[in-house]
């Protein structure tokens, strides 16, 4: 079950005693919970900027839940978000951020992990060049199986979307709070926010952070592939044709109606000049069947095209950075 999109944006109440919030979401890590928070305090300690640790249990089964309750009351600077099922990491990160209060947000996920002590060198590039920092694992500690299906994607990601990233679904980032107020997040878009907010014009850097050693989950369904690459069609769509999808679906369009009226024209002289019989040649019925879908897929772009002129005046297609006097 994912969360939808909604009109709103996420917008939190900021506190001036928070400068940092680092948001984790996790879920069935009892045993090692009490390491990973004592790993964050320990990283963010000896700076003098003030923190608060966010976690976020995604319907834990076991005692998640518990051993993070014991934590929190011993560390004010814990605080603790349950929700009551599985909800994913999308859900996760919302429920975190509308909780969370600092002005820099930092995300890990509980499916990784990393050596928290890297975790303030993103938050230093905050302001400095970067509005989002993304971590990059390296060195790789899991599955050569996983390291190959990880680099193909985000070359995938790379060339479709325009973002010269390594690691596009690291699960641990580092951002401005108006950057992830102005991004939406829902369903599998968690694993693309940096391609995101670099649609959105916003300065968005890689940063290395250490993976650990441990078990790591390897994706060995086929379903599960589809749905990646599902998902980056939707992210290059939305990135790139999301306010004008007449552009897109016109231009798939017209190409299969253009190879469909070609296969009918030839077919037609051919039958005109009496080469032969053309009924129920297989040619004839794609040379149909690609121009109704070439039809419809440019009739599909049109309406989307009136959708949008039609709320146009609730549509923003930019992004302001400053404004003076």
């Amino acid at each position: 079950m994912h969360s939808k999109p909604s009109g709103k944006r996420m917008k939190p109440k900021a506190s001036s005693r928070v400068r940092v919030s680092v948001i984790v979401s996790v879920v069935d890590i009892a045993d090692s919970v009490g390491e990973l928070v004592g790993a964050i305090t320990s990283a963010f300690s000896s700076s003098k900027t003030p923190f608060e640790m966010v976690f976020v249990d995604d319907g834990s089964a076991d005692g998640t839940y518990r051993n993070l309750s014991a934590l929190a009351r011993r560390d004010k600077r814990l605080r603790l978000v349950r929700l009551r099922t599985t909800f994913g990491e999308a859900a996760a990160l919302q429920a975190g951020f509308r909780a969370s209060r600092g002005e820099t947000v930092v995300y890990l996920s509980g499916r990784v992990r990393v050596n928290a002590s890297g975790l303030p060198r993103l938050v230093g590039r905050i302001g400095k060049d970067a509005d989002f920092v993304s971590g990059r694992r390296t060195p790789r500690r899991d599955s050569r199986l996983n390291q190959w299906i990880s680099r193909g994607f985000n070359r995938l990601v790379s060339r479709t979307c325009g973002v010269r990233l390594h690691d596009v679904n690291s699960g641990v980032f580092a951002a401005r709070r108006g950057v992830l107020e102005s991004i939406p997040i829902y369903g599998n878009m968690v694993n693309f926010i940096p391609a995101l907010t670099a649609q959105q014009g916003y300065r968005t850097v890689e940063e290395p952070v250490e993976q650990l050693p441990g078990t790591f989950r390897q994706s060995k369904y086929p379903w599960e592939y589809v749905q990646r690459l599902l998902d980056i069609l939707t992210v290059f769509f939305l990135t790139r044709y999301s306010r004008k999808p007449i552009h897109f679906m016109g231009f798939v369009g017209a190409g299969f109606a253009g190879i469909g009226l070609l296969i009918e024209l030839y077919l037609f002289t051919y039958r005109i000049l009496g080469f032969g019989a053309i009924a129920g040649r297989p040619l004839l019925i794609l040379g149909a069947l690609l121009l109704v879908i070439g039809i419809q897929m440019i009739s599909i772009g049109l309406i989307g095209e009136m959708i949008i002129f039609t709320h146009a005046d609730e549509i923003e297609p930019y992004n302001i950075e400053e404004t003076l006097n």
